[in-house]
Parts: C-alpha cells; structure tokens; sequence
C-alpha cells in the first residue's frame, strides 16, 4: 500500500475547476464545490471593544478562515433589529445593524472576499418582520394604507384559522391582539414576528427588490429562512398562494438577472416526500438544507450505528451531479438539534441518549431537540467530532461547518432556548473574553462563559492552530481533502454494504475513477472488507492515516476508533461508469 497521505503537502486552496458550471445546462456550479462555513458577525470578532462582534471584526479573522480551507461564507442575519430573536426578528432589510457596523463596512468585507477567491451568502428572512418594522407600524397606524395588507389581520379570532405555533412552549397560538389597529395579527413564529402576506403583489415586489439591493452589493447568494412556513395557510381564511412554486422560481429569476451565478439555498424542514417541490425541476432552489441528513448523519455517530446512514438515503431524493436536487449538509447549526425527522423510537432514544446538561439541567426544548453543541452531544471526543466532519465532507452535497464546531465549543445552558448553542468564538482562552472582544464581560452581546459545567468551555483556536493533531487541524485536512476530490460533486454515489453495522462506507464514480470513504463509528477499532475495483498500484490514500491492503477488486481497512480513511484510483475494467 501507499503509506503517504496524499493530503500531507500544502493545502490548496479550492479545486482546480472549482467554479466551472456542472453539465446541467447553465446552472452555477461554484456552489456544488464550496465548503460553506455559518457565523454570527455579532458573536464572531469584536474589533472595538464595545462587546459586539462587527465585520471589521471579521475581516481580521478571513486569515483564520482561508485557513480552514473555506471559500464561502454564510452569515446570518445582520440587519438592524431588536434581536429578540437573534436577528430574525428584521427591522429594516436594506441597511446593517450599527453595533456590528455600516453598509461600507459590509462592502469592505465583500471586497476583501473577492480578493481571496472566496462567496458570501447571506440570511433573507422573508417569511416575517419584527413588530419594529417600518411596514408593520404603518400597518397598524393606518387600516388604509396599502401596508395593512402586507400582514395578516382578523377581526374574528374565534373564527380565523388557528394552527400550531413553531415555538410552542413560549407561544400561545399563532394570533396576536395588537392594541393600536384593534385587530389580531398572524404569526407562525414569535407574536414579536408577524408574518408577511406574501400572497400580495406589493409585498412579493419587495422581497424581490431587497434581494436585488445585496445582490447589487456583492452578495453570491442566500440561504432563504423557513421557505416552508412561507407557503403554508395563512391568516384568517388560512389561504395560499395559487402557485407557491412560482414565488420561488420569480425570486430566482430576479436574482439571477443581477448576478448569473447567484444561488438560492433553501431553509425547508418540510416532510421528505414533499422536499422534491421546492427543487421546482430545476427552476426553483439550488440547494435545499438537509435536515433529514442532519438528525440522521449526527444520531448515526453519535450512538455508532450506521443504519441512520441507510435511512437518510432512503427518505430524500438522491442528489444528482448533472441534475436539479442538491444537498446542502450539515452536522449541527445555530438554532436546536431538531429530532422530528427521526422514526419515533430513535427521537425518544435520542431525546434521552443525549439529554444532559453535567449539573442535571434539561438540553431539551420546542418538543423537538436539543440546544447544544457537536461536541456536547459527543462528550467532548474530538476523535468522534473529527471523523464526523469527514463524514460530511465526503457525503454528496455542500458540507456546511457550523462556527465553533471545528475547535470543540461546547453549549452554555445557563443561557436562554437557543442562545446555548449561539456563545460568542472562543479565540484564545488565555485573553480576556477567550480574545472575543476587549469589552468587560457584562458588556458582551452574549457571555463568552457561562456557571456551565466543569471542564466545557477550555476549546479555543489558538491551542489547536498548528498541532496537527488537533480537532481544527483534523478538520481542515479533511476540507482540504475535500477540495481535491470533485468526484464528491460531480460523481455517482452509492452505498457500498459492508458486514459491521457499526461500520459506513460510500463510493463515487466520475470519469473512470473511483472514490471510496469508509468511516468507523465504533469507539473501538473495526477491519471490514469492501468492494473496491482498483488496481493496487493504483490506490491513493487522500485522508486518514488508517491502515489497507488492496487486492483481487477489495480493500482490507483496518480501523482504529473513530478512524476514517478515503482511498481513490483509476477504476479497473471498463473504463468507469
């Protein structure tokens, strides 16, 4: 076998195609290469000491993230806002938030984006407002004006539609009385956060022209916040839009007018037999988050079993190299681990598998999760935590690295519902605030620390950076390695069954060249045996440092805990698929 890691070399820094468009007839393909990492510019890097991080604050961290190997960005909402609910709760769409700085300080950021060869997607969040919004005031001041009918009204509460609330235990129902227009309004999500009516001309002009104003700033795309809350029944009469696709489609055409390669990815926890209508036959979202992969993949694991892995493929439409339906993967985000796509055995397993909180506090909320961190769920095993980033890069779609994850940051309960998972980067945990901001610690936008538990919160970047063997450097080489296989983007995926159910592998076929993963989930060490139809001499090892034998069209992995190993070569025979 080959002992060298062909990984061990300078990493590169994207895909020598990387940004050439798939054979699907135009569609933008920079996307399907990307390794997108989430971050909150208000909990990143404060650069003036006022307890905020801010985008200058993040501009003098791009350096930490090329890095990292990532050569896009998405981050969440930073518009002005009351942020009680972290930002998406938006006050006015086409400006910034103050305290995390200016409109030229969002162009300076773009700008030195571009010039490292790096995206930037952002948050819009179309659904619904913040009571605090200019629309929503002159709707409730005015019965006339042409804002009253940008939100949804009733008269009659008692006979209106009436639905289950997103967040159920802070929420009494999906209608507000609101003192000043005399009348009930309609939320989906906080009574703080009416929804829009974008069945309305007028309102879905708007949408279309707040995303036209970013896209004229720089922005390469946006991850649009619950697309599916957006087409369901709405206000008194519970009605709908007689097209929702078209809404969607319009926006793309919108958007695609003003940048060519602008995406569109899709926040849409929808069931799995309804995710195929958002890809609207390749009309509609580029990428839809995988939600059904995210409690599937982080269960599978966490509790070392690979049949989450099995299920996860069965229930979404296969992710096609040359086709409409792409994946945009992720192993934990900023809002709760949610279960709901699990069978009912395994959510009530996990609901108490991973239900801790070290002093006996309850992680779990909204009836559907837990509120902390990757390496919460682990027990704080960054070998666990390294070999599922490798799960995920290698998985078809965009791998999506949540801010944090790749140090080992751990949740803080002592803070309110989400803002658990959502405490500000730990950069040095030598310097005041662990190098977050300068501010005095009751100054911060959210504490760096909280009571916590004992030992959770000593993760930081500036004790990984350079060890090649910790959690950031483990992960980095697997982006890297990821940059280095297109086969992951372009190539045919299928499941390769092997005989420990504690065991996963996975092949790719592109252009007569085969890419196989093989991942051990078990906390001890495995050897399995898989189909691999490559000659001997031919087999390179791209990631992990487990040990293989190659022969008669098989390869022999042998596997510590945790261990992952990705092998490729020409494929034997005739000639690929």
């Amino acid at each position: 076998m080959d002992a060298d890691a062909a990984g061990d070399g300078e990493r590169v820094s994207a895909a020598a195609d990387a940004f050439a468009p798939l054979a699907d007839g135009g569609q933008p393909g920079w996307y399907r290469d990307a390794v997108v990492y989430s971050l909150d510019v208000k909990t990143f890097q404060d650069s003036d000491g006022d307890g905020w991080g801010d985008f200058r604050g993040l501009i003098d961290r791009l350096d930490y993230l090329e890095n990292l190997g990532v050569d896009c960005l998405w981050i969440r909402p930073f518009y002005p806002s009351p942020l009680r609910d972290n930002g998406y709760d938006v006050a006015d769409y086409r400006d910034v938030d103050e305290r995390l700085g200016s409109l030229n300080a969002f162009d300076d950021l773009v700008a030195e984006l571009d010039a490292r060869g790096m995206r930037l997607i952002t948050d819009l969040v179309l659904n619904h407002t913040s009571t605090e919004h200019e629309w929503f005031q002159r709707a409730r001041e005015d019965p006339d004006s042409k804002y009253h009918d940008y939100y949804l009204w009733t008269s009659h509460v008692d006979e209106a539609y009436h639905t289950e609330n997103i967040f159920p235990e802070f929420e009494d129902g999906v209608w507000s009385y609101d003192e000043v227009a005399g009348k009930h309004y309609f939320h989906q999500f906080y009574g703080h956060q009416p929804d829009l009516n974008v069945a309305n001309s007028d309102v879905q002009e708007e949408l279309f022209s707040i995303a036209e104003f970013w896209l004229e700033r720089g922005v390469d795309g946006f991850r649009i916040d619950a697309a599916h809350p957006m087409i369901l029944p709405k206000g008194h009469n519970a009605h709908r839009l007689e097209d929702p696709q078209w809404l969607f489609r319009e926006l793309k055409r919108r958007a695609r007018e003003v940048n060519d390669e602008a995406v569109l990815l899709a926040e849409a926890d929808d069931e799995p037999d309804r995710l195929d209508f958002y890809f609207g036959d390749g009309e509609g979202f580029d990428a839809l988050f995988n939600f059904v992969g995210n409690s599937h993949v982080t269960y599978g694991v966490g509790v070392g079993d690979s049949w989450p892995l099995y299920r996860m493929f069965e229930q979404i439409p296969d992710a096609q190299p040359d086709g409409h339906v792409w994946w945009a993967n992720f192993l934990r985000n900023h809002d709760e681990w949610n279960l709901l796509k699990l069978p009912h055995d395994a959510l009530e397993h996990a609901r108490e598998e991973f239900r801790k909180g070290g002093d006996g506090r309850d992680s779990w909320v909204f009836g559907r999760g837990h509120r902390l961190r990757l390496a919460d769920l682990y027990d704080g095993d960054h070998d666990r935590i390294a070999m599922a980033h490798s799960l995920l890069l290698s998985l078809p779609g965009t791998p999506i690295v949540n801010s944090g994850d790749e140090i080992g940051m751990h949740a803080d309960l002592d803070r309110p519902e989400r803002q658990a998972v959502r405490t500000p980067m730990r950069w040095d945990g030598a310097e005041p605030n662990a190098g977050f901001s300068t501010a005095d610690p009751e100054e911060l936008v959210i504490p760096v620390d909280g009571t916590g538990w004992p030992g959770v919160f000593q993760a930081d970047a500036a004790s990984q950076r350079g060890d090649p063997g910790s959690l950031f450097e483990r992960v980095a080489s697997a982006i890297d390695a990821r940059k280095r296989c297109p086969e992951i983007a372009r190539g045919d995926c299928s499941i390769v069954h092997v005989d420990s159910g504690d065991m996963w592998a996975h092949r790719f076929d592109h252009d007569g060249r085969v890419l196989l993963a093989v991942h051990n989930l078990a906390s001890g060490p495995r050897e399995v045996v898989a189909g691999f139809d490559v000659d001997p001499a031919d087999a390179e090892r791209v990631l992990g440092d487990a040990d293989y034998r190659v022969a008669d069209g098989g390869v022999t992995v042998t596997l510590d805990g945790c261990a992952y190993l990705w092998l490729r070569g020409e494929r034997r025979g005739d000639g690929g698929r």
